[in-house]
């Protein structure tokens, strides 16, 4: 999963991006408005965290700008004021969610992952392909219940594969949806970690769950 943090406070807006990627998501972060808007509006996310007070374009402006040009991208909003004028106009301009500062940030990260679920259409917490389960709230898997040792990378490659089992999923599309916009794009890092992946599936007795199509990308078929 990819999220987006649109936060002034670079302090704050560190330690949410920090969070969420230990959390399993892939993050970008930006600190005003405008450039908010442009990642919002260039980037494909699963949910995306926006603070109020902006610089340059303040967060109901970015909001109102996404749904009006026709995105349905999750949106959190993050404020100092909890009024509840403040939450009306919030959720008038098209917010899923509304969290006040100063807030637990385990409750953020609650928050973000069902409105991620939610905006994929996702609302089951378990994914049971077959043998193969995969929880999407505790970012955990389990072959005939017993579970798999992951890495962060390999759960978010899985989840992916998990949630189109049966699709070809192109390496392009696992790049975004599982690594930050500016991370430096590795022609073979993809294949390296679906190879780590799936030694770890043929150990659990899932032999052959991920299938490679030559020049396509990779299938997820548990049996």
């Amino acid at each position: 999963m990819r999220a987006l943090i649109v936060e002034d406070n670079a302090t704050l807006r560190r330690a949410v991006g920090a969070a969420v990627r230990e959390a399993g998501f892939a993050v970008d972060e930006s600190g005003d408005g405008e450039d908010g808007l442009w990642h919002a509006s260039s980037f494909g996310y699963d949910a995306v965290v926006l603070d109020i007070m902006l610089p340059k374009l303040d967060g109901l402006e970015v909001l109102r700008r996404l749904r009006g040009a026709g995105s349905q991208t999750p949106v959190l909003l993050l404020t100092a004021r909890d009024g509840v004028e403040d939450r009306v106009a919030g959720l008038d301009a098209g917010a899923d969610d509304y969290l006040a500062k100063p807030f637990a940030m385990s409750e953020l990260l609650a928050r973000l992952r069902a409105l991620a679920r939610r905006g994929a259409g996702r609302r089951e917490r378990v994914l049971r392909l077959g043998r193969l389960a995969v929880d999407t709230v505790a970012r955990t898997a389990a072959v005939d219940g017993t579970a798999l040792v992951l890495t962060t990378r390999e759960f978010a490659l899985l989840e992916v594969l998990a949630q189109r089992s049966g699709e070809v999923v192109a390496r392009t599309d696992l790049w975004e949806r599982c690594y930050d916009a500016a991370a430096e794009p590795n022609s073979n890092v993809i294949d390296v970690y679906v190879g780590y992946l799936r030694r770890k599936l043929e150990r659990a007795g899932l032999t052959e769950a991920i299938r490679t199509v030559r020049g396509a990308g990779y299938v997820l078929e548990p049996g």
